[in-house]
């Protein structure tokens, strides 16, 4: 017989989660049922998006229920299968994490693509994160060579790869980022940093210096004051790509909205807010153009590792204390 340990929530937290909210819980797993599959994970994905999930509120995703088996992204080896797709000792990807061993029907698991790159790559930049990446430049936006791009919270999974995207594109890019480390990676990857922990009307200013031609493209991780101040320096017909909004996760009031909104009329902006996984059917090509990029070694992509099942709320927690950098994984 077969355990699974894996982690639950016993409330919806207000602010930010407590380590406590977290509990580890073990239980046998049943005999495979008829199109089944048995996976034994090898890294765990936590992403900024379960903190919604975990408010017990439906937003663009259901929430996640009190007491069961939280789950995410994971990367896995088949140890058991009834379905006909699957063979033991594929690898392969799914949404059975925050667990050790996952059974799942087949058709909730897909075989691994066949680049030359390590498995949990398929979490960051050729997973979720790096298809919206992607997707908010190119399909949002409309990204076009040359432009002026500002991107939030350019050192974390999504825009680290969103930065040196445009970049390929031979675009005048602008980061920001929390740390002179986070900046210091920026400024290697020609992209200007600036300090999103500024006050506003420093933000402001430090943007108009970056930027006195103004910004075309803005792709939004943030919210908050790094919101109104890329207010300021879009230029006429910008497109703003909205992928997240992580100033407001933890708050238990909403915040004020921008002082200067009126400039998404005076400056006739585009503004969409999108989900990544309304947009898979264009994952294939996401994976045509940057796979290669990321095979030859073309595209730097960072990865902050916990290890053992043990630590993965530490590993979620970590996403809002803004110390990681690149994609949070943990390794089993």
């Amino acid at each position: 017989m077969t355990n699974s340990r894996f982690f639950v929530i016993n409330e919806h937290p207000e602010g930010v989660p407590s380590p406590s909210l977290f509990k580890l819980r073990e239980q046998s797993l049943s005999e495979l049922g008829e199109g089944e599959v048995r996976i034994k994970n090898s890294w765990l994905s936590v992403d900024p998006y379960m903190r919604g999930r975990m408010s017990g509120k439906r937003t663009y995703t259901e929430p996640y229920e009190l007491n069961a088996p939280l789950t995410g992204a994971a990367i896995g080896e088949v140890v058991e299968s009834s379905h006909e797709k699957f063979k033991p000792g594929d690898k392969v990807r799914h949404m059975g994490g925050w667990r050790d061993v996952a059974q799942l029907p087949g058709n909730e698991v897909e075989i691994l693509p066949n680049f030359d790159v390590p498995e949990q790559a398929y979490l960051g930049v050729l997973g979720m994160p790096g298809m919206t990446a992607w997707t908010g430049l190119n399909v949002i936006a409309g990204l076009k060579s040359g432009e002026r791009v500002l991107v939030s919270a350019a050192s974390g999974a999504v825009g680290s790869l969103a930065v040196q995207l445009a970049r390929l594109k031979d675009c005048q890019v602008i980061g920001s980022a929390g740390s002179q480390q986070k900046r210091d990676w920026l400024e290697h990857h020609d992209v200007t940093g600036i300090d999103h922990h500024q006050d506003l009307d420093e933000l402001k200013a430090s943007l108009h210096d970056a930027a006195p031609q103004g910004i075309d493209v803005y792709y939004e991780n943030v919210g908050g004051d790094m919101f109104e101040a890329a207010l300021d320096v879009m230029n006429p017909f910008g497109r703003i790509a909205v992928c997240g909004w992580i100033s407001g996760y933890n708050a238990k009031d909403a915040a004020p909205g921008p002082a200067n909104i009126a400039q998404i009329l005076m400056k006739r902006l585009r503004i969409q807010g999108f989900i990544v996984g309304e947009h898979w059917e264009h994952y294939r090509r996401f994976l045509s153009e940057v796979g290669p990029q990321v095979e030859a070694g073309n595209i730097d992509y960072q990865e902050t590792v916990e290890e053992g099942l043990e630590n993965t709320p530490k590993a979620f927690l970590r996403l809002f204390e803004g110390s990681n950098h690149g994609k949070m994984l943990v390794k089993l």
